[in-house]
């Protein structure tokens, strides 16, 4: 035992010792500590896990402030006919929440087959392929990103509602709250949770006290209509309703739905039976989801409300319920403005997820995988901010100009995800009774009733594929083309990011190692210089002893500084033969590695090369900026060139 930290000696088969030590070592306390929290360890995993309480606040976020802009989305399109088609909200709603049932049904089922979450992208990878899941992925992690943007970009917009003033700093607002849910992530799922809990549950009392008011109002008769209403932003150029347009509608009140899968990617954040939890939180979250939803769409058809960008739906609705911009219209608004912010969260919790997963199977950087301190993916959560907070800056923070790249990717992912669970219902009735099969994500066992649930889902992704089409068609003019090309694209980089990391396996496996080669016979050592000093010493008394086949370099820019090497290392050199480089265009590299390339081509078959490198390590970083580091430049240039073997020497001056 050493120090008390060995806890085992296993000895193995070659008389090989494998020796498991702990650390008591704790990282020490810093600035990161005071804004992220106290690094967890491993151990701490299982700890960090949260109930569906909690779980539908992180979670649902998303698909419940759908209900905030949603109608919005079906007035915009609906405008161009003239108010006479606002009567088709309602019917549209209707239609939207028996889809919500049936993909939520379906998710439901998806939840309990695989535990390990992952969503589409796993259920497409273990029934559909490798390709359908790199689509699936790429429709979910695109539209993470733009949950960020036009959740943010809502939030913003209804504050602006309420203080018309704040219209010209919306952009730094939007931005400033993205970075600020990046850092309550960064702290961790469950600390996210419960700091968002709250939010999340004071604006479902305050939507369904704003409902419910308006409904008790309506049935009485004294719910009245929009005062003041904003100017509408569209402009009336059709001259009747087609079903194109009611197409159109629909399409963009199908960003409701927005959300519903993020539960099923998030399965592992909740506690055990995390299955049941995640299950029960997915029902919840369907269920407030669609009255909300279905509750808003009957009061703004009746109050006379339109879509504007200066005012927003929900504020014309909650002004005309309480009666003006009293103390609970401003609970509302801040309550709606806080779960838009919020409904970024849910990308937050999801993105990182999806990424690791995608990174595991070599799709994406393997650092995505990583955990930080605080036991989350940290990259993969300053990645989402960075690029959402790209996005609202490129988009002015306008949610009218997201929202149609918005939703197609989702339901391009409720599409696969469906077809391949009704594919694994079907691969499971081939199996016989207590028969079991193993696969990546889950494992398969025969169920009675598995031609009903295989019906379930295939109804839905018949559903949903239809709704893909409808989307692409009737959004392609107004910016759904950027998504589809986007996909092709993301597809294609999750390629070559597999091809690299594939090719690189075969390079580096044991497979086809047929063993070490023979010692090498001769091993020659290149020591470059730039002045004779301590340090150049230290560098060549280390090369003594790897070889007795020494040459130093000099490459000489200045005749009078070379003349000053010569001299130094006659008296220094130790007897060790000296090259001086003429350079005379000043140049470093250009005459050092023309002359390693003659060295590699007259090299012995079993001679190594190393080249021993001095390198300066001022005792204060900001020195480095007086001095020119060509050990780095040189290094740099020489990991490239194959059969070279580079040692640093570093030498410390205080």
């Amino acid at each position: 035992m050493i120090g008390g930290l060995c806890r085992g000696i296993m000895e193995v088969e070659n008389n090989i010792s494998i020796i498991k030590r702990d650390t008591r070592h704790i990282p020490p306390r810093n600035w990161k500590h005071w804004l992220l929290g106290r690094p967890l360890s491993t151990a701490d995993a299982p700890h960090q896990t949260i109930g569906k309480f909690v779980g539908l606040a992180v979670f649902a976020s998303d698909a419940l402030s759908s209900t905030a802009y949603a109608t919005q989305e079906i007035l915009f399109i609906l405008a161009a006919a003239g108010t006479m088609a606002f009567g088709f909200v309602f019917p549209i709603s209707i239609v939207i929440v028996i889809l919500l049932a049936i993909v939520a049904l379906s998710y439901e089922q998806t939840i309990h087959a695989y535990p390990d979450g992952g969503g589409s992208y796993i259920v497409s990878r273990d029934n559909l392929g490798e390709m359908p899941a790199l689509i699936a992925g790429a429709a979910l992690l695109t539209d993470y990103i733009l949950t960020v943007a036009v959740s943010v970009s809502s939030g913003v917009a209804q504050i602006v509602s309420a203080y018309p003033a704040l219209i010209e700093y919306r952009i730094p607002i939007s931005v400033g709250s993205v970075l600020f849910i990046m850092l309550i992530n960064l702290r961790g799922v469950k600390e996210s949770g419960a700091a968002f809990a709250f939010p999340t549950y004071f604006f479902i009392g305050m939507m369904y006290l704003t409902v419910g008011v308006g409904l008790f109002r309506h049935f009485t008769g004294a719910l009245g209509v929009v005062e003041n209403p904003p100017e509408m932003d569209i402009v009336h150029t059709l001259t009747g309703i087609t079903p194109f347009l009611i197409l159109h509608a629909f399409s963009s009140g199908t960003a409701a739905l927005t959300g519903v899968e993020a539960i099923s990617n998030g399965i592992t954040a909740f506690k055990e039976p995390r299955s049941r939890n995640a299950g029960i939180a997915l029902v919840w979250m369907a269920l407030i989801l669609g009255s909300l939803f279905l509750g808003i769409s009957f009061l703004t058809g009746h109050i006379g409300a339109v879509p504007s960008e200066t005012e927003t739906v929900i504020s014309q609705l909650v002004r005309t319920t309480v009666g003006g911009r009293s103390l609970l219209y401003q609970a509302v608004i801040w309550a709606t403005m806080i779960i838009l912010i919020m409904a970024a969260n849910t990308a937050f919790a999801d993105f990182p997820r999806l990424s690791a997963i995608a990174a595991r199977d070599g799709f994406l950087p393997r650092q995505m995988s990583y955990r930080g301190s605080r036991l989350v993916f940290s990259y993969g959560i300053v990645t989402l901010a960075l690029i959402a907070s790209l996005l609202i800056v490129i988009f002015q923070a306008s949610v009218n100009r997201l929202i149609p790249l918005y939703a197609i990717g989702v339901f391009l992912a409720f599409t696969l995800s469906q077809a391949g669970m009704a594919r694994r219902w079907w691969k499971i009735g081939q199996l016989k009774p207590g028969q079991e099969v193993t696969e990546r994500g889950s494992t398969l066992r025969y169920a009675k009733k598995w031609q009903v649930k295989m019906l379930i889902n295939g109804f839905g992704a018949i559903c949903t594929a239809v709704v893909v089409m409808v989307f692409s068609v009737t959004k392609f003019r107004d910016g759904a083309w950027v998504v589809l090309i986007l996909l092709p694209l993301l597809v294609g980089m999750f390629t070559f990011i597999h091809r690299h990391y594939r090719l690189l396996a075969g390079r580096l496996t044991l497979d086809t190692y047929v063993g070490a080669p023979p010692h090498s016979a001769r091993h020659r050592v290149i020591l470059p210089l730039s002045s004779v000093h301590q340090g150049t010493l230290e560098a060549l008394r280390y090369a003594r002893r790897l070889s007795d086949d020494i040459t130093a370099i000099h490459v000489s820019i200045d005749p009078s500084e070379a003349e000053k090497v010569l001299r130094k290392w006659e008296t220094w050199g130790e007897g060790v033969r000296l090259v001086i480089l003429d350079s005379p265009y000043r140049l470093f590299i250009e005459p050092l590695l023309e002359y390693i390339e003659e060295i590699l081509a007259y090299r012995q078959p079993d001679e190594t090369i190393t080249f021993v490198v001095p390198q300066f390590v001022p005792s204060k970083p900001w020195h480095n900026l007086l001095h020119t580091n060509t050990a780095n430049l040189l290094r740099s240039e020489l990991l490239s060139r194959p059969g070279i073997i580079i040692t640093d020497v570093p030498y410390q001056v205080p």
